[in-house]
């Protein structure tokens, strides 16, 4: 047991602990346990800047080391096809603690979750959230308050989360349901799946709704990153084993960790389908005024006041990212009016780069805009880098032909303006000539 808490700390933290001392650990089981199934049993474990390392067991509320008037978080896992941990908890726990002085509760029902059947896990979610309720129950005759109380739920854990916050009819402070489960859900009434009464803020990440994942809307606000299906950097074929089926259901864990590195903020905006936000159409948060875009992830929670009060209180926000952390795009809008008499049907490459040679390159659009005469077309791509000064940007037009006839663009007018720094001076081009194929470098001008 000792061998194995040194094990867990130090994944958490990369620090020793005490060797007298006994940390309690999530329950880690095997693959023959999943083959076998496994009988619920929760397990919390507390987690504070006392104890950032090595969690303490909560057996009641009355814990010495539970202080109730401080904001508690609830992380709560799903389904475990393995057995084995999340390997996401570690740095959950560390960057939480990082981000505010809160308890942490660690709702471990690996035992219960781990099998082959979905949906012997599934049935237990219930039974789960009214374990919650009861400690929840305890905290609030020792002081503690609703409104402090946070749910992070993943997958099932998100469903339960749900669950506890109609227990208490709505009046927990937050739930963060990051890729709902789908399976099992999908159609069913609110009271049987997350919904936005669940909680005082419900904020939603989809990830994977093709898939693992819920496709509607849950929560207050709802985040789908790249459209909420395919995520960049994850398997495309099943030959890449188990990784196929989770990469892109797990990927809303990470982004929501990502959010609490700031390494970057990512931006979102209000959209009603994806297509639309990458035809550049959905890039005005004017609704959301005097509040700038909402941000993706643990920060949220700042435009609560605002997304609460609506008439319409359900929010689809849309946003690109890139393919490793910090998963951040930096785009740009592209107004391009071309002249040929012909209409032509293609896609964009771009390059930036700045006084010192350093570079970002994009490819517009998975579609293919189709250029008239006369006509603007406007663009999104997006960056994995951002140049604050862009000196030269090179161009490359393809109608995805590799035979026949080099075809030419003619551009009567070309505009960049950053989105992701509005305020910085809008970069042009006149009267350009591309060749298929061909990369074309210039010097912009101010517009």
């Amino acid at each position: 047991m000792l061998r194995l808490c040194v094990v867990f700390i130090y994944l958490l933290h990369g620090v020793k602990a005490d060797p007298g001392e006994t940390c309690p650990a999530f329950t880690a089981l095997s693959f023959w346990s999943a083959l076998i199934g496994t009988e619920l049993k929760v397990k919390m474990l507390l987690y504070t800047r006392q104890n950032p390392t090595c969690a303490k067991e909560l057996h009641s509320a009355t814990s010495k080391y539970l202080n109730v008037t401080k904001k508690t978080t609830f992380v709560v896992h799903g389904y475990r096809f393995t057995g084995s941990a999340p390997v996401w908890i570690p740095d959950l726990v560390h960057l939480l603690l990082s981000a505010e002085d809160m308890n942490i509760i660690l709702v471990d029902w690996n035992q219960g979750a781990t099998t082959l059947i979905y949906n012997n896990a599934s049935r237990k979610c219930k039974r789960v959230a009214e374990i919650l309720k009861k400690l929840i129950d305890e905290m609030l005759i020792e002081g503690a308050s609703l409104d402090s109380m946070h749910m992070i739920g993943v997958s099932l854990g998100a469903h339960i989360s749900g669950f506890v916050g109609q227990m208490f009819g709505g009046t927990l402070g937050r739930i963060t349901g990051l890729d709902p489960a789908g399976p099992l859900y999908r159609g069913t009434p609110p009271s049987e799946r997350l919904d936005p009464t669940d909680a005082q803020f419900v904020d939603v990440i989809h990830s994977d709704t093709d898939g693992l994942g819920y496709r509607e809307a849950l929560g207050h606000i709802d985040f789908y990153p790249n459209g909420g299906t395919d995520q960049p950097g994850c398997p495309l074929t099943i030959f890449s084993g188990l990784q196929y089926f989770k990469c892109d259901h797990q990927r809303s864990v990470f982004l929501f960790l990502s959010s609490l590195t700031r390494s970057c903020n990512i931006t979102a905006y209000p959209c009603d389908s994806y297509r639309n936000y990458r035809n550049g159409k959905c890039t005005s948060c004017e609704t959301f005024w005097p509040m700038p875009c909402p941000i993706l992830g643990y920060y949220a929670h700042e435009w609560k006041s605002y997304l609460t009060q609506q008439s319409h209180p359900v929010t689809r926000m849309f946003f690109d990212t890139g393919d490793k952390e910090p998963f951040c795009i930096y785009h740009y809008f592209v107004d391009i009016v071309t002249w040929n008499k012909d209409t032509r049907r293609g896609t964009f490459s771009i390059v930036l780069a700045d006084e010192t040679g350093k570079k970002a390159e994009s490819k517009v659009n998975p579609e293919a805009a189709t250029f008239q005469q006369y006509n603007q077309i406007t663009l999104l791509p997006g960056f994995d880098q951002d140049l604050e000064n862009v000196e030269k940007i090179s161009l490359t037009f393809s109608t995805g032909s590799v035979i026949g006839p080099k075809f030419k663009l003619r551009i009567l007018q070309m505009r960049f303006q950053s989105l992701t720094n509005p305020e910085r001076p809008q970069l042009c081009r006149y009267d350009l000539v591309l060749t298929e194929n061909t990369q074309r470098t210039f010097k912009p001008i101010p517009c």
